[in-house]
C-alpha cells in the first residue's frame, strides 16, 4: 500500500499540533468534544458484531475492538496526569507501552461494553474537573520522561480531545469504507 495512504490511514484528521496560543473558547470546544466522546463511540459500536470488532481500522492497525480498550486505557491515564500536574510541582508521569498493553488479552478479546463503561465514567470525572479548573490550574505542567516534555493543562486537554477524535475518526472510516 502506497506510504501516503497508509499515513492517511494512520491519521485520518491529522497529528496532534498545539496552537500557539489557546483561547477560552478552543478550550471550552475541547472539553465538549470530550465530554460527548463515550456517547459518540458507543452509537457507532455498540451495533458491530464481533467480526466487526475484529477488523483492524487499517492494513497493521488494531482491530476495533483494541482501539475502544486503547481509549479508554489511555484516557485513564491521562485522567490521573491531570491529578498529579494539579497536586504536584512539575511531577514526572509514567508513561506506559500502548502497543503492548493492546496485545494483552483483555485488549484482544474483553467485551467492549467494559471500556464504554469505563470511558463514560472517566470522561464524567474528567469534565467536571476540567470544567473546575482555572486559568491560572490549566498552567500547571508535568514531565513526559520521553524527552523530558513539559506538557500545560490545557495542553493536554487538547491533545486528548484530538486523541479521541482521532480513534473515533479510525472506526468511522472503517465503518463507511466496509458499509456496516
Amino acid at each position: 500500500m502506497e506510504e501516503n495512504v497508509l499515513e492517511k490511514l494512520r491519521y485520518p484528521i491529522g497529528k496532534y499540533i498545539i496552537p500557539e496560543s489557546i483561547t477560552e473558547k478552543q478550550l471550552e470546544e475541547w472539553i465538549t468534544i470530550l465530554e460527548n466522546l463515550p456517547q459518540r463511540l458507543t452509537a457507532m459500536v455498540t451495533s458491530l458484531s464481533d467480526g466487526q470488532l475484529e477488523t483492524p481500522y487499517r492494513p497493521g492497525g488494531w482491530t476495533v475492538r483494541q482501539l475502544i480498550h486503547h481509549i479508554s486505557d489511555s484516557h485513564h491515564h491521562s485522567y490521573i496526569r491531570f491529578k498529579w500536574a494539579l497536586t504536584e510541582d512539575k511531577p514526572i508521569i509514567k508513561p506506559y507501552f500502548e502497543k503492548e498493553w493492546a496485545e494483552l488479552f483483555d485488549a484482544k478479546s474483553a467485551p467492549i461494553q467494559m471500556s464504554l463503561d469505563h470511558l463514560k465514567a472517566v470522561h464524567a470525572k474528567l469534565v467536571y474537573l476540567l470544567k473546575g479548573l482555572t486559568k491560572e490550574n490549566l498552567q500547571r505542567k508535568f514531565i513526559h520522561p520521553d524527552g523530558n516534555t513539559e506538557t500545560t493543562l490545557e495542553e493536554n486537554v487538547g491533545r486528548y480531545a484530538w486523541h479521541g477524535s482521532h480513534h473515533s475518526a479510525h472506526i468511522k472510516n472503517l465503518i463507511d469504507k466496509e458499509g456496516w
